[in-house]
């Protein structure tokens, strides 16, 4: 093999797939690696058919992985967002379908060492800087992706993969509540911007004429809907301290609806310029926080389950994603989330070698 040919492994992670490479298998400038990532990948092109992407955005994603020096981690990792159709990589947000897939190739490429029954994986993203507990399945101390657990938008069923994100509150602007108010209005529109896990905007689908329950499709074909909330994901992001989001897809956008399927709130979720086949599992956490904190768009709009209050069931497109929030309520008036949780699936696609275009422009 030649230096074209880049070791890595296809994985499904949650409702995405993507390419997992090795940090040392990768140029450490970063230029060079974004270069390398939108060759590998077949970026810019809409079919991305000179590379490894699948022409969708939860198609178009790698991770970076490497051991830690952290004394509270074991593994670093970076997520990269391949843009489909344009010349650009995106490091500044974190993907939490894919996770469920970096703990299994850290235990797959020997970086940590499998125990008896689960292996905790302590993992360090190095796009938010916060910490990702992982428990994985790993019976006689072997790594299996053979299990019950649904995930719904993912046929079949697989192992279950616990997923703690550790104090995930101001993943990017420093804040759960970047502008410090809990309600606000972008042209007379009533939004929450809120930071947790991922920085998201949510309104009430109402507010925008919609129900909520629509399907994909009929959100995708509504270029009026979708002007309307890039319009305000744009004002959202000024206001939250981040960079143009003509560039990035930072912030997020959730159009929230009271649940009508026995969960706790309905979410339609925009990545950003699409909605989302099923749901974005760190918008899913992002939204599971906003409902504990009083006043905000998700918390008045949420219906409590009534066995557990803090087991918030995001119902979408494709069926339901429950989040586990863990609530420190004397915090003062805006309730500290001190971790979330969920449990997703992965699985290995093939291990290989992907190869670079060295015609390419």
């Amino acid at each position: 093999m030649n230096d074209l040919a880049i070791p890595c492994m296809l994985m499904r992670g949650g409702t995405s797939k993507g390419p997992l490479f090795l940090a040392s298998d990768l140029p450490a400038d970063a230029s060079a690696r974004d270069d390398l990532l939108l060759s590998l990948m077949g970026s810019p092109d809409i079919r991305q058919i000179d590379g490894i992407g699948g022409g969708d955005s939860l198609t178009s994603q790698a991770l970076i992985v490497g051991s830690s020096t952290r004394a509270d981690a074991e593994i670093d990792y970076l997520f990269a967002q391949v843009a489909v159709a344009q010349r650009l990589v995106d490091t500044s947000p974190n993907c939490g379908n894919m996770l469920a897939a970096v703990a299994c190739f850290a235990i797959e490429r020997g970086l940590v060492v499998s125990d008896n029954g689960f292996t905790r994986v302590r993992l360090f993203n190095l796009n938010t800087r916060r910490l990702v507990h992982a428990r994985v399945p790993t019976p006689n101390r072997q790594l299996t992706y053979e299990g019950d657990t649904l995930i719904h938008g993912v046929p079949g069923t697989g192992a279950g993969i616990v997923l703690d994100f550790i104090d995930a509150a101001g993943s990017c602007t420093g804040a759960l509540l970047p502008t410090g108010k809990v309600v606000e209005a972008i042209d007379g529109v009533p939004v929450s911007l809120v930071d947790f896990a991922i920085p998201v905007v949510l309104i009430p689908a109402n507010a925008l004429g919609r129900s909520g329950y629509e399907s994909k499709a009929e959100l995708d074909a509504d270029r009026a809907l979708s002007a309307t909330i890039e319009h305000l994901r744009r004002q959202a992001a000024a206001r939250m301290g981040l960079p143009d989001a003509t560039y990035s897809v930072l912030p997020k956008v959730a159009l929230l609806a009271p649940a009508h399927e026995g969960g706790s709130i309905a979410s339609r979720f925009y990545v950003p310029w699409n909605c989302h086949v099923a749901h974005s599992t760190t918008g899913a956490l992002c939204i599971a926080a906003a409902t504990a904190i009083p006043g905000t768009v998700a918390a008045e709009l949420a219906s409590p389950q009534s066995d557990d209050p803090y087991n918030i069931v995001v119902e979408h497109p494709s069926g339901h994603l429950a989040v586990r929030v863990h609530v420190n309520s004397d915090a003062g008036n805006t309730p500290r989330i001190a971790q979330a949780g969920v449990i997703l699936t992965a699985r290995p696609l093939f291990d290989g070698f992907a190869f670079a275009n060295p015609y390419r422009s």
